[in-house]
């Protein structure tokens, strides 16, 4: 491997892999070195604190990192060099969907028509952007069987905590003051939380031993005060809720409302809908059905569509058409209110649409259906080392045990994830859902090849040869990578919230 001088005097590998150290700026930095040049004015110089009040100066002078534009770039580039991302490789985390983004998709978003236009423009100068909105939302309710829908929350979680937000309006509007929400013991981690902050208790329901939903289970923790149930069909466990009609008409027997959490919508795109099944309020990950970026509440989304009784509850103002060609801001009567200041996300919009229209109805269809069979080719080929925790045909993403290795060689799941790293390919899932002991919850999606499935289960086949010739080694992956094995445990352990807490 060669060797590049670094300002300073660093020495760094180039291209930096492995455990080969990178500098920190400040480390590389060299007195009076700049990576901008400004020309030389004859403009006076104005003293700072003519421009700026006393008061708000710093008496001490703050260090920076003094380097080159060249060596800044080197920097930064080797760094990212050193990065995993989709576009590099196979990402097949269960439940979190890594999709490929289609770079069609990015190309419509970076037409400059739509991103230049400031998310604070008046609906007369807008009129693309809403009626863009208006046709998304549209396709949206089409592909989920609902009556219409909010663009407004800006990640899943945000959009979670809306549906259950609704749900609250739309019961206290009948004097109904219900205080319970059904939650399935394989649920996303994020649902309790969202019940919590919608104000509810939370009633967990078990699974029965197929990893369904526990019908008798739920029936008797029913009761006038529940609010209603959050669940997801294909469930998290990878499976298809059989008894979804009973457990819908059980929960609205008693008043209650069915949320649907959008996390696998993917799996079931053009074979049904939740508003079949149903579910009264569906909220929709845009990264993991129609492959935009992940979200963070900046550049996600995660829009809410409802039946038509809780239609006049939405958030507003929503993009509406109000004439003919015209679209208008309209909130509706009973409107829970905002919950997204500005659509300054738009962007992700307008690349779900794209990738919805790019496809068409059975381009979507053909999605769920490679989907699917991606994650059972992907069980079966791999049935003899990590056995399915439930062995039946599964949708769009498999959960699968490390139980017997853990049995033979002392290899955990955890062990597995770690060492798949050194093998190219980014872990599954680990340990969740939660019901599966030593659980590695694979999701290849649609956009991987039978190549790609073939490569990831010869990695686990070598994997697994590790557990037998050399478990030791197991337990120290990765060692190829460039940070190793951290503590899983030390930072909530010892949280340094920020930079000011170390001194």
């Amino acid at each position: 491997m060669s060797v590049v001088a670094q300002p300073g005097g660093r020495a760094a590998s180039a291209p930096l892999m492995g455990h080969e150290t990178e500098p920190t700026l400040f480390e590389m930095s060299v007195a009076n070195r700049s990576a901008y040049q400004l020309r030389t004015t004859e403009v006076p110089a104005t003293p700072l604190s003519d421009l700026v009040p006393a008061a708000h100066l710093n008496p001490e002078i703050v260090p920076v990192a003094e380097v080159s534009e060249r060596d800044l770039v080197a920097h930064f580039t080797r760094l990212s060099h050193r990065q995993f991302s989709v576009d590099l490789g196979m990402y097949p985390l269960g439940s979190c969907t890594m999709k490929y983004n289609p770079k069609f998709c990015d190309a419509i978003a970076g037409d400059p028509g739509l991103n230049a236009v400031h998310p604070g423009a008046p609906a007369s100068l807008s009129q693309g952007w809403l009626e863009i909105m208006v046709t998304l939302e549209e396709k949206l309710c089409a592909v989920t069987g609902m009556s219409a829908a909010t663009l407004q929350p800006a990640a899943g979680a945000a959009g979670e905590l809306t549906g259950l937000l609704l749900m609250r309006a739309y019961h206290e509007a009948n004097g109904d003051h219900r205080r319970r929400v059904l939650i399935p013991d394989s649920a996303h981690g994020t649902n309790p939380a969202s019940v919590t902050l919608g104000g509810y208790e939370v009633t967990t329901v078990p699974s029965n031993d197929r990893g369904l939903v526990d019908l008798e289970a739920l029936k008797s923790a029913l009761g006038p005060d529940v609010a209603g149930i959050m669940l997801t069909n294909p469930n998290t466990v990878g499976l298809f809720e059989e008894e979804i009609t009973e457990i819908a008409k059980a929960v609205h027997d008693v008043g209650g409302l069915l949320y649907y959490d959008g996390a696998n919508l993917n799996a079931i795109l053009g074979a049904v809908r939740p508003g079949d099944m149903g579910f009264d309020i569906v909220h929709m990950n845009l990264h993991k059905t129609f492959a935009t970026p992940h979200g963070g509440g900046g550049p996600g989304a995660g829009p809410v569509a409802v039946a038509a009784r809780l239609v006049d509850f939405l958030p507003g103002p929503r993009a509406t058409r109000v004439g003919d060609g015209y679209f208008n801001w309209v909130t509706p009567v009973r409107s829970i209110g905002r919950v997204h200041g500005w659509h300054g996300n738009a962007l992700v919009l307008a690349r779900a649409l794209a990738y919805i229209d790019v496809h068409g109805g059975d381009g979507l269809t053909r999605v769920a259906q490679h989907a699917v069979l991606n994650a059972n080719w992907l069980r079966h080929r791999l049935r003899e080392i990590l056995p399915a925790a439930y062995d039946r045909v599964c949708m769009h993403e498999c959960t699968l045990t490390a139980t017997p290795l853990k049995n033979k060689y002392g290899i955990r799941g955890l062990d597995v994830a770690k060492a798949l790293l050194e093998e190219g390919f980014h872990s599954p899932t680990v340990y969740f859902p939660l019901i599966v002991d030593e659980a590695l919850m694979f999701e290849p999606t649609e956009t991987e090849s039978v190549q790609t499935l073939e490569a990831l289960a010869q990695a686990i086949e070598r994997i697994a040869q590790r557990a037998k010739d050399d478990p030791a080694s197991l337990h120290r992956a990765p060692q190829s990578t460039p940070v190793s094995r951290v503590d899983e445990a030390r930072a909530a352990r010892h949280l340094i919230a920020t930079a000011d807490a170390v001194r």
